[in-house]
Order: structure tokens, then sequence, then C-alpha cells
């Protein structure tokens, strides 16, 4: 009975804990706090490139994210930090946009980025 009230009682602290370690509901202004970056992968028509891929690096730790882009070419990446800085490029076909960085020191939460891809013709 003993181990049964051990195990009862880790239970309980392993529930009440667990959103703290995942940054759920507890702590509403979390999500306010992190950044965005959005827009969209566009031609040298500015058309939208379905299917690009769009990729993001933390240039502080060298993580590197990915994002296919939709049918209109928009990506998204979002739940950045927003003391990190970013490098961002897209690629489609071999050919690829300029990187665009993004500051820790922007203090916009939300960033609107397109990236151009002078495409090649077939």
């Amino acid at each position: 009975m003993n181990s049964r009230h051990f195990l009862s009682g880790l239970a309980l602290i392993l529930i009440f804990s667990l959103p703290a370690l995942t940054g759920s509901p507890q702590n509403p202004n979390r999500d306010a706090q992190l950044k965005t970056v959005r827009g969209l992968v566009l031609d040298k028509s500015d058309n939208g490139i379905a299917s690009a891929v769009v990729f993001l690096k933390n240039v502080r730790s060298n993580q590197v994210r990915s994002y296919l882009a939709d049918a209109h070419g928009n990506y998204r990446f979002s739940g950045l930090d927003p003391n990190a800085d970013y490098e961002l490029h897209a690629e489609k076909d071999g050919a690829k946009s300029a990187i665009r960085n993004v500051s820790s020191f922007d203090a916009r939460m939300d960033i609107v980025l397109n990236l151009k891809i002078d495409t090649k013709k077939s």
C-alpha cells in the first residue's frame, strides 16, 4: 500500500509539473513574447512560388529549420527566440534567394519578409 501512495503522489507531481515543462496554458503570455517570421517566396515577376523550401538558421546555435511554402508561396516560422539572430533564405529547383537577416534588436514580434528567387526558365 505504501508504494501505491508513492506512485500516486509521483503521478500527481508529474501531471502538475508538465505544463511548466512544456510552456503550456499556465503562462498565456509566453507565446506573446516569441517572434514570428512570415512572408512569401516570389519569382522575379512577384508571383508566389509553390513548394519552395525556406530555411531559417539560428545564428547563435546554428540550428536550421525548414518550411515548404504552400501553393501560393506563403511560409511561416513561429515560436522564435526574440533574443536570437536568424538568417533566412529560400530555394527552388537549384535557384536561391538572397539571405535575409532577422536581428534580435528588431523589436517587432511579427516580421514579414518576402524572399525573391530568380527562377530558371525551362
